[in-house]
């Protein structure tokens, strides 16, 4: 059985990488991230590994109600629990407990 995860950070990454992968299931809302965020997709699995980029792949989301609302609603997730991921990630108080 895996391990409840308990960790905020842990959590608000886990969350932003789901809607990653909401936003790569869509090849015209990925063509439209990749194009704002000036990344290639064949860089994109490595920038996953960086805060700063999950943050933006939450305001990615969270900028168009019907994004957050579809994201929301595919993840199981409400959206202040995506508002607060966001909020986890940008704030440099948040250290992740691994090196």
């Amino acid at each position: 059985m895996k391990k409840p995860v308990q960790n905020p950070r842990e959590v608000a990454e886990i969350v932003a990488i789901q809607a990653l992968n909401f936003i790569a299931g869509d090849p015209e809302r990925l063509g439209l991230f990749l194009a704002e965020t000036g990344i290639g997709p064949d860089t994109l699995r490595k920038s996953a590994t960086d805060p700063r980029f999950l943050a933006s792949v939450l305001d990615f989301v969270m900028r168009d109600d019907a994004t957050v609302k579809a994201f929301a609603k595919a993840s199981d997730l409400h959206p202040t629990n995506i508002a607060a991921a966001r909020e986890v990630l940008g704030d440099p108080r948040w250290e992740r407990d691994v090196p």
